[in-house]
């Protein structure tokens, strides 16, 4: 491992930028592309919106926790939260699957993650929350000496 960063966060749609900027200034010694940085900030994005949304319900008293690593060929990052967890997650990842309709949500966001995403994993335990590992890879870059 090269670096790696932790942070956490309340549970506040507003604090999803604060991950996405953290996540963008975290791996700019990888010196990403544009689209690299925008595929990172969706990954983020869809990744702590749903730990707000469908983990904690909104509930701003909880907390969402984000971790980063940097490695030789890949970064590795880990959205955690402790929320009422996912009952099924074969249907959860299913495109258009939403447990909020009342939002209308489109129920892309695990899908989108899939995606964007060179090796992707969710687990999760019903009332005990999720935990989703984000690997992209970045065998090209290097980080830039100090």
């Amino acid at each position: 491992m090269i670096n790696e960063m932790e942070l956490k966060f309340k549970a506040t749609l507003a604090n999803e930028l604060l991950a996405r900027q953290s996540i963008v200034a975290f791996i700019a010694p990888l010196n990403p592309t544009f689209d690299e940085i925008g595929e990172i900030k969706t990954i983020i994005s869809e990744a702590v919106s749903n730990a707000i949304i469908h983990g904690y319900h909104f509930d701003a008293s909880k907390d969402v926790y984000l971790k980063a690593a940097i490695y030789e060929d890949y970064i590795e990052i880990i959205v955690k939260d402790f929320g009422v967890g996912i009952e099924d997650i074969k249907k959860a990842k299913e495109a258009h699957y939403t447990t909020r309709p009342d939002l209308e949500r489109a129920g892309m966001g695990l899908t989108i993650i899939e995606t964007l995403s060179d090796d992707f994993s969710l687990k999760s335990v019903p009332g005990m929350g999720c935990k989703l590992v984000i690997k992209k890879n970045y065998k090209s870059l290097k980080v830039q000496s100090e």
